[in-house]
Order: structure tokens, then sequence, then C-alpha cells
């Protein structure tokens, strides 16, 4: 059965998963690199801009789980670019250059729908004005079989928690303070009830945490 996955998704100690103020420039807001900054560290990070290098640590053995297994990617608008309302005609294709790392059906959460984008490497981008488990629907009839990723941002996430469809969850926590931003545990109260939670620290000072749903307990996920 396909599961439904969260990957490398940083927050600060006072739980911000963005910061204020997003913009073409700044694609987090505030927090600038520094929520990610222990993912650029690694060697799949830097294989992925076509580098070498890298750290091979805990950081990268998490880094890297994001991509095996997934057939397609539910994001939010945020995540996509910084626009809001009505797409305006400016030729933005997202933040990732003529080839994003995807190489899979996006799925884009927008109240503005439109055309498909279709991008090199596999990537396409389908504009969708749905649920998170309409979304979640189409996701899985673009990729039968295969783990769905909800990319984020941080509305996106949370919402596909508060409706209970997420499988596997790997949050980690950056040890800088936003004080203002997008908070992912709003409105979640006792989720931990609903996962098995594991945690490791890291040298580069980041905890993971993994929340992780019994295989009895996914519902038809």
């Amino acid at each position: 059965m396909s599961t439904v996955r969260v990957h490398n998704f940083a927050i600060s100690l006072d739980g911000y998963g963005a910061g204020a103020d997003q913009s073409i420039d700044r694609p987090f807001g505030h927090a600038d690199g520094r929520l990610m900054g222990w993912f650029a560290a690694t060697a799949t990070f830097r294989a992925m801009q076509g580098a070498s290098g890298g750290t091979t640590d805990v950081d990268d053995e998490f880094a890297r789980a994001w991509g095996p297994e997934i057939g397609v990617e539910i994001m939010g608008r945020n995540k996509f670019g910084p626009q809001r309302g009505p797409w305006p005609d400016d030729g933005w294709t997202g933040w990732w250059g003529d080839e994003p790392p995807f190489h899979t059906p996006v799925f884009v959460l927008t109240h503005h729908p439109r055309e498909p984008l279709e991008m090199a490497g596999g990537t396409t981008f389908h504009f969708v004005d749905a649920t998170p488990a309409e979304a979640l629907e189409l996701a899985r009839q673009a990729a039968p079989g295969r783990d769905v990723r909800i990319g984020g941002g941080v509305e996106t996430v949370r919402e596909f928690l508060q409706a209970d469809l997420v499988d596997h969850l790997h949050v980690v926590e950056v040890p800088i303070v936003l004080g203002r931003g997008e908070r992912l545990w709003a409105g979640l109260e006792g989720i931990e009830e609903r996962f098995a939670v594991e945690t490791v620290a890291s040298p580069s000072g980041v905890v993971h945490r993994t929340f992780t749903r019994a295989a009895a307990d996914r519902r038809g996920h």
C-alpha cells in the first residue's frame, strides 16, 4: 500500500517552518537559508546540484530518504512561488530552474487553477483547487502504487496532518529562534498520539524527529 510521506521539513526551536515576508529573493522569508543549512551541507543536496562533496553523516542519511519509492508530490502554492491571487503572466516556473529535482508529477494546491506546466526531467506541475483528500486521490491516480510526498509549505503539511492523511513525518528541529512566520504545530494538539516518535540528534546541531504511523492504523491511506 502506498504511504503519504513528509521529509526534511525543518522548523525552528519556536516551531516556525517558514519566516515572514516571503519574496522572490527570500523563499523562506526572513528565515533565509537558516532553516535548510543542514540540508545544503549534505552530499545528497550537492549531488542534486551536480556537485561533489558534502557531509555523509546522519543528516545525509535522512536527506537521501526523500526520494526512494516516491511517485508524485503535493505542494502548496507558496512552495511553488511567492505570487498571490490570480497568476501574473510573468513566466515564473518555480524556484528550481528548467529541470526541477522532482522528476514526477507535482500537484500544486491553489485557488487559481491553470494549465499544467511541463518541465525538463519528467516534472509536470498540475495546478488544482482541491482539499487534501481530493489532492491525494489525484496524486494516487497519477502514480498508482507509488508513495506520495507532501512537500510543503507549512500550511499544506499542517492541513494534511489535520486531515489525518500522513503516514510518515520527518521534522528537523534547527537551533534557531525565528519569532514570527508560519507555525507547523498550530492546531495540532495531541498529534503525537497517532504516531510512534523517534529522535536522533546530529553533530550539526539539528534534531531529527520521525513520526511513523503503524501499518495497522493507516485506515486505507
